[in-house]
């Protein structure tokens, strides 16, 4: 659901009474985009990031993730309380030539990889890469909506133009 809201585009305007423009569809969130990913990104970690990056939404900044996606259902209970848990699914790519993400990761677009001390003493050297990068990238981003246009004069009828 979010890689889907994340990856709208404008197909219309509107407008209300006495409000500014606005693009059609609601919850968009226009203008460039980054993900920031590490080796602790697992399960939707992983596939969140692998779509953002096959559909082009922006760049992924961070480390490789973990790859851990072959998902689980349900649980086999023991009479001795335990459980088990199998692999039930797992994912592959949209030509049907192989299986992706389990045991390797999504790669980065942008590597960064957080200095511990740094990152202990306040400093995250990813979230200040991405924040260089979403500035950077806007600079090129329209920053205006299309203007609204001449509202249609409805007052008169076909024969009295």
């Amino acid at each position: 659901m979010i890689i889907e809201r994340l990856n709208r585009e404008i197909a219309l305007m509107r407008v209300s009474r006495n409000t500014e423009q606005s693009p059609g569809r609601l919850a968009m969130l226009l203008g460039p985009k980054v993900v920031l990913i590490d080796k602790y990104s697992a399960s939707d970690g992983d596939l969140f990031p692998y779509q953002f990056k096959k559909l082009k939404m922006g760049k992924l900044i961070g480390e490789r993730t973990w790859g851990g996606v072959v998902g689980i259902r349900g649980s086999l209970p023991f009479i001795d309380g335990g459980s088990l848990h199998k692999p039930e699914f797992a994912h592959y790519d949209t030509d049907g030539k192989k299986f992706i993400i389990e045991g390797h990761g999504v790669e980065p677009d942008i590597e960064v990889i957080n200095d511990p001390a740094k990152e202990y003493s306040g400093e995250d050297q990813q979230l200040n890469k991405a924040i260089e990068v979403i500035l950077e990238e806007m600079k090129n981003y329209p920053q205006e909506l299309p203007p609204i246009p001449e509202y249609p004069d409805k007052s008169k009828t076909p024969e009295d133009k």
